[in-house]
């Protein structure tokens, strides 16, 4: 069986067409979460991912922009990200805002006691799982082997033999064309893997992110992709959202 791993596509149609087109096959989609939010086309990108079908976790974004967020949970948000779920909100169609109301928070667990998928962490949608100690609690608080998160935007891991955290980042050329590399997965490991962002990747290289995971292989395999990013700058500021959201996706951060 192999999944597409997916995360963090924040309403960008160029960047999940991309991701799209070069995907390898795979027999399902494992998606992690804030389909929408600070990019241009959330109609387009949630009709998508609803197209696609698949494990669909709730993310913190699709939270504020679907209108189900507490209003004092706005508070948690930054000033750019609440100013664009309100933007995104008016945007989307009743249809569309009604689906990323319904989608399950996590965890969610697409292959019971080995593989588990949430937006930030187990316990918290909104927790980063990014340092030592964020991945040690996460081991702690399940015992899935194999822990899918998105929120940091980063594509990164971590390893644990049950006394030893290792750091895990895939070796890619930085701003090339697109590329790959593997991790093969240890039976005596856990772990915590984060495929990257799709649309807006923060870990200063600007293409697409995903993963693809075979579990029969026991195989994850880190991709970037290029996309039309100038296209979806473009779209930001005819839409007239914040300049910041079109300039960083050049930068990567």
């Amino acid at each position: 069986m192999r999944a597409l791993v997916i995360s963090d596509i924040h309403s960008s149609l160029e960047a999940f067409r991309a991701v799209l087109a070069v995907a390898p096959p795979h027999d399902v989609v494992w998606n992690l979460g804030d389909i929408v939010g600070y990019g241009a086309n959330p109609n387009e990108v949630v009709d998508l991912a609803r197209r696609l079908g698949g494990v669909v976790v709730r993310g913190n974004h699709d939270r504020a922009c679907s209108g189900t967020m507490h209003f004092s949970e706005y508070r948690e948000l930054s000033r750019l990200a609440a100013y664009t779920s309100g933007w995104t909100q008016r945007v989307l169609t009743d249809e569309n805002r009604e689906w990323l109301s319904r989608l399950p928070q996590g965890p969610v667990r697409p292959i019971p006691r080995k593989v588990m998928c949430v937006h930030g962490s187990p316990w918290n949608e909104d927790a980063y799982t990014f340092f030592r100690d964020d991945a040690l609690a996460a081991f702690r608080s399940c015992r899935a082997r194999i822990i899918f998160c998105g929120h940091t935007h980063w594509q990164v891991g971590w390893s644990w033999n049950g006394t030893e955290l290792t750091p895990l980042k895939p070796e890619l050329e930085p701003n090339a064309g697109a590329s790959e590399n593997q991790l093969r997965l240890s039976d005596r490991n856990r772990y915590v893997l984060n495929p990257g962002s799709v649309g807006q990747p923060r870990d200063g290289d600007w293409r697409a992110a995903f993963a693809v995971y075979d579990d029969t292989e026991a195989i994850l395999t880190w991709y970037r992709v290029p996309y039309k990013v100038r296209t979806a700058q473009r779209k930001i500021l005819q839409a007239e959202l914040p300049e910041t959201l079109a300039t960083r996706l050049r930068d990567g951060t």
